[in-house]
């Protein structure tokens, strides 16, 4: 599913989606929410000249069916309108969604924002993996041939494992899987540590989590190469940086059932705001 609003960004989500579609042999559905019925219901002076929501939303919709259709005629594309709040109503129509495909940045956002209102809130909240589509042509385009997985705590990475193993085999390209660590700065005493101590002891447990958490994934998907690396730093800083050589980067995240808050972390909050490729994010239900 994605959503459209007829931006520039909205464009590359729509030629992205099909993409996607095509590659795993699912329909694409294209929706279009705004609110536009509050504001326009009643109104004695509206601007003949000027187009009503609804008639701007029919042709959004229709131009990126059109568009969609003749990128990949053999994906069966269907079109919906929504007079809903956008972020609110695509997640509720994508819950059952493979994923829910929006752009870095809507029409009308204001310029200085990094990522649109509707994508963050949306990657927030959604309980369906959510695809963020930004990045240069080649990494849109899938010319890397690489696909990242940033792999996180166990509790939201499962799903995410999951996700990143089909995309690798569909797109027949290596799955990067890296796992950062960091030095605690005290000890399980309370100590403060000193800097430059050994490292082989976190460096081997985080070798140990992205082994275990690959284990079954590996074993499903056994014609999928995988590249398993754990590198000291901040994990935002390191994805962001390797994301500019892969096609999508794929993290984890966690939903609390029965909590509408924002339910982001700080690396999928730094991935949507500066990946150099599209961003998937994977939520894990509890």
């Amino acid at each position: 599913m994605v959503g459209v609003d007829g931006s520039d960004s909205c464009l590359l989500a729509v030629d992205w989606a099909v993409d996607e579609a095509a590659r795993h042999g699912v329909p694409l559905r294209l929706v279009y929410a705004s609110l536009w019925e509050r504001y326009e219901a009643g109104l004695p002076s509206v601007d003949p000249r000027r187009p009503s929501e609804q008639v701007l939303a029919e042709h959004i919709v229709a131009s990126a069916a059109d568009r969609a259709e003749r990128r990949n005629p053999d994906v069966k594309v269907t079109t919906d309108i929504v007079p809903e709040d956008a972020a609110g109503a695509l997640v509720s129509a994508g819950d059952e969604a493979f994923a829910l495909v929006t752009g870095a940045r809507g029409r009308g956002e204001l310029k200085g924002l990094l990522l649109g209102s509707v994508g963050l809130g949306v990657s927030a909240r959604a309980h369906c993996p959510v695809v963020v589509v930004r990045g240069d042509r080649v990494g849109l385009a899938g010319k890397h041939e690489r696909i990242l997985l940033g792999l996180g705590e166990s509790d939201t990475t499962a799903e995410a494992v999951r996700f990143a193993f089909r995309e690798a085999e569909v797109r027949g390209c290596v799955l990067d899987v890296v796992r950062a660590w960091r030095r605690p700065a005290f000890d399980r005493h309370g100590d403060r540590l000193q800097p430059g101590g050994p490292a082989d002891t976190y460096e081997e447990r985080a070798s140990a989590v992205i082994d275990a958490l690959l284990k079954a994934a590996s074993a499903e998907h056994p014609h999928v190469r995988t590249r398993r690396s754990v590198v000291e730093g901040p994990a935002g800083k390191i994805l962001v940086d390797r994301s500019a050589a892969a096609d999508l980067v794929i993290v984890g995240a966690h939903r609390r059932t029965g909590h509408f808050g924002f339910q982001l972390g700080r690396v999928s909050h730094a991935l949507l705001h500066h990946a150099q490729c599209p961003v998937a994010v994977v939520p894990q239900r509890q």
